[in-house]
């Protein structure tokens, strides 16, 4: 059988796109930054997540954010009042960073700073449960957030996005005992896509679960951080 016309071009941007992706990797391990590409619904909460990680997290690790939306620096000013530096992406139309607008951030980020000096980025993904999952950006990890007001069947509904991450966020806990929620049957869903993600129930509110959080996030820059040293000593 022949492939479409539009399958064929699809493979084309996903090849292209992951040899961008290759390219921004090899900058990190180069440079000692692991890199975490943070990805959700449109209000999920990532960007509260974030405020709170890097809150707790800017003395024990030096950290940088790419914040992507698709127009204004709203969630970007939010960020830069941790102290940390913010590089804003508009995407205009397009529903998701690709390797190239990171490789433009990379490219600000290295005209402003001395990027080994980071231990962590974070790329805050454009709000969307589709097509940032199908995008890498030269990401070391994928991290997920699910919302409970979102309901269990979204792993069922938007497979990819579970089955690629990492490390799964179910958010805004504090919400359960006003909703009709079952945490199990969202988590027996997750594991049909994914059996092996991290999965952790949170609440930025109340900061449930985020103790748990930081220590994954911590074990996953030390880790990352051996195998670039390995890579170097190749």
């Amino acid at each position: 059988m022949h492939q479409t016309f539009d399958a064929a071009l699809e493979i084309n941007l996903l090849h292209a796109n992951q040899a961008g992706a290759d390219h921004n990797r090899s900058h990190f391990d180069e440079w000692g930054i692991t890199c975490f590409n943070l990805m959700s619904s449109p209000g999920a909460g990532k960007t509260a997540l974030l405020e709170k990680t890097l809150e707790r997290l800017r003395y024990a690790l030096n950290m940088v954010v790419i914040e992507g939306d698709m127009t204004t620096e709203l969630d970007a000013d939010r960020l830069r009042q941790y102290g940390v530096p913010v590089i804003a992406i508009n995407t205009g139309r397009s529903c998701h960073l690709d390797s190239k607008m990171v490789s433009g951030g990379i490219h600000q980020l290295k005209a402003q700073y001395n990027p080994s000096d980071f231990d962590l980025l974070w790329v805050e993904n454009v709000g969307n449960l589709v097509c940032p999952a199908e995008f890498e950006v030269g990401e070391h990890a994928k991290v997920a957030l699910l919302s409970i007001t979102e309901g269990e069947d979204k792993p069922l509904k938007y497979p990819v996005m579970f089955q690629e991450a990492d490390c799964l966020l179910i958010t805004k806990m504090d919400l359960a005992p006003h909703l009709d929620f079952d945490l199990d049957k969202l988590i027996n869903n997750v594991r049909q896509m994914n059996p092996d993600v991290t999965i952790i129930p949170v609440s930025s509110k109340t900061e449930m679960g985020l103790d748990q959080w930081f220590t994954w996030v911590k074990n996953q820059v030390s880790l990352i951080h051996q195998h670039q040293q390995q890579l170097i000593s190749v």
